[in-house]
């Protein structure tokens, strides 16, 4: 992982407005009050590959470790925000904001700070896909209130 490229997209996110509709960009999705950047992308895990899910999962949870001691010495500790209740609620039919929604599908937590942008939080987690796809470091930014 190239921490220095991380720490320089979070801060192209925090400081970047937010687009009017939904869309692709350079580092991953934006839309109403968001940003979403793919930091870092494992290989897909197909049969037979010889990949290790398990092993692939622990490195990204130790990457993101890692890039949360940097951004601490920024924000301070982060807080450990689980997305599981948030996925049972919007399964339940509950409205809840993006980009928190979304999120909940394949990032089971994040590590989350209040930036030093006004009314900006940024939120770092690992997205752990479905079956057979790529593990994702993922870095947000939203204006958007944890749910």
């Amino acid at each position: 992982m190239d921490i220095a490229n991380c720490l320089t997209v979070i801060d192209l996110l925090c400081a970047r407005e937010f687009p009017a509709s939904h869309g692709r960009t350079e580092h991953g999705a934006s839309g109403p009050g968001y940003h979403t950047a793919v930091l870092q992308t494992s290989g897909d895990f197909w049969e037979g590959d010889g990949t290790d899910r398990e092993e692939t999962a622990a490195q990204y949870e130790a990457d993101r470790d890692g890039l949360t001691e940097r951004l601490t010495s920024r924000w301070g500790p982060p807080q450990r925000f689980s997305l599981r209740s948030v996925f049972l609620r919007t399964m339940e039919g509950e409205d809840v904001a993006e980009p928190w929604a979304g999120l909940s599908e394949h990032v089971p937590d994040v590590h989350l700070w209040e930036t030093s942008v006004p009314d900006r939080w940024f939120a770092l987690g690992v997205s752990h896909g479905y079956e057979g796809l790529p593990f994702q470091l993922l870095g947000i930014v939203t204006e958007s209130d944890p749910p």
